[in-house]
């Protein structure tokens, strides 16, 4: 989710209820973490914010412990609903900082960059892919361990778009998009379904990262870097992304509105209720646990953009695990080290491509096992150079919260006029960025 996902999301992101439960520690350090090394037994905190995760991440941490006597890695996952960097920021406030969590891109970095412990020795940072450390370096520092890479995309039911003729490699511009929307409604009888897609517009990191990020990629070359510099935006595609928007709600189950992650996947994507989804690579295990046939027959296709990116599936690294440097020693290192068995042992990479079902951003791994649809299909895109950066991670500060999804609800509300969504959303991003 990619957003904050994720929510990438990501991961993020989604977006992102709190799951699982409170972590019940035994002490907190001096510096106010929320790790405890005293005694026999270091307790590792991890501050997970990819719900698709909660339940393996659990399981590979209770794997983990069985066979690392002296630590106990716990896990407590907040995303989905709920937004995950407000529980991060209130958790630093409260001295509670957890020993792992999550980065979703630069600013995450400049805002946390005191809790933030370098760990280029770790085992994993020297199987990092190239460029997948890239937004977390700082000087000879590296400041966090990639956890996947992911696609943001249009998620679709090969079954359904077979019987409805649809060959969702011609979907590449927003005419062949509607074309394949309208067949979809046309045939909805026949195919067994509520409407072609389902849009939740109550996410805003589904409208305000991901729904944006294909359109404003070309502005920053696809570099995250970029769009963390930029003072301001000019929405060259934005009459592209009415188009989208549009046909997109048109042709959505209703009410977009009200229409959250849940529904969208859960109830309506993995019963077979709708064809498409707005989403990314890392919702194969929600779809999974809803249905298991239909998620043998899902794929992924770029958002169209009318321009020279069109055909281009927007991948990165959408999430960073961090250690928290204010955590004792013991506590970083023994922090360093699940992530470095869970990305270079045979256990933990089995781990990340049977349970998590990611696309790996390391060395090591086997790509041809690869377990999931949506991964495999990532990794073709990666793999025959048809991809572009994901850039939602360099947004200006709450600009996608605060300043592009609320305009975006207003203007499918009826509430105001694209133009004035578009501008708002600029000046949105200018204040933004003045006040970093």
């Amino acid at each position: 989710m990619i957003g904050t996902k994720h929510k990438f999301v990501k991961s993020v992101v989604a977006g992102m209820a709190v799951l699982g439960s409170v972590l019940a520690l035994s002490a907190c350090s001096s510096s106010g973490s929320s790790s405890s090394s005293s005694g026999k037994t270091t307790t590792v905190s991890f501050f997970n914010m990819k719900v698709e995760f909660k339940k393996q991440l659990e399981q590979a941490a209770a794997t983990y412990n069985k066979t690392h006597k002296g630590v106990k890695v716990q896990v407590t996952t907040v995303g989905g609903g709920t937004d995950y960097q407000t529980n991060l920021k209130a958790k630093m406030q409260s001295g509670k900082t957890p020993d792992i969590f999550a980065l979703e891109g630069p600013q995450q970095l400049q805002t946390y960059k005191k809790y933030l412990a370098d760990v280029s020795a770790g085992k994993a940072i020297k199987q990092a892919l190239p460029g997948t450390l890239n937004t977390v370096k700082s000087g000879s520092q590296v400041l966090g361990y990639p956890v996947l890479q992911e696609s943001i995309g249009i998620v679709y039911n090969k079954t359904i778009f077979a019987k409805a003729g649809i060959d969702p490699a011609k979907i590449t511009d927003q005419a062949s998009y509607e074309a394949a929307l309208k067949t979809l409604n046309d045939k909805k009888a026949q195919l067994g379904i509520e409407a072609p897609t389902a849009f939740p517009m109550k996410e805003w990191w589904v409208i305000g990262q991901h729904a944006v990020d294909p359109f404003l990629s070309t502005e920053f070359n696809g570099s995250v870097t970029k769009a963390y510099n930029a003072k301001t935006i000019s929405w060259k595609n934005s009459q592209y992304f009415k188009q989208y928007i549009d046909a997109t709600t048109k042709y959505s189950a209703q009410p977009v509105q009200s229409m959250d992650y849940s529904t969208q996947i859960e109830k309506l994507f993995s019963t077979g209720k709708v064809a498409m989804a707005e989403q990314g690579s890392w919702v194969y295990p929600t779809i999974e646990s809803v249905n298991k046939d239909l998620a043998k027959n899902v794929g992924i296709i770029p958002i169209p953009v009318n321009d020279k990116t069109s055909g281009k599936l927007p991948v990165g690294v959408t999430q960073w695990w961090a250690v928290n440097k204010q955590a004792d020693k013991k506590t970083q290192k023994a922090a360093m080290d699940f992530m470095d068995w869970l990305f270079t042992s045979k256990a933990g990479k089995n781990i990340v491509l049977t349970d998590l079902k990611v696309v790996p951003a390391y060395k090591g791994f086997d790509s041809s096992k690869i377990a999931d649809p949506l991964g495999k299909a990532t990794y073709k895109y990666i793999d025959d150079g048809k991809t572009q950066g994901l850039v939602f991670g360099g947004f200006a500060t709450d600009w996608a919260q605060n300043g592009m999804a609320p305009e975006l609800q207003k203007y499918v509300a009826g509430k105001e006029s694209w133009n004035a969504a578009i501008k708002n959303s600029e000046n949105a991003w200018k204040s933004a960025r003045a006040g970093q």
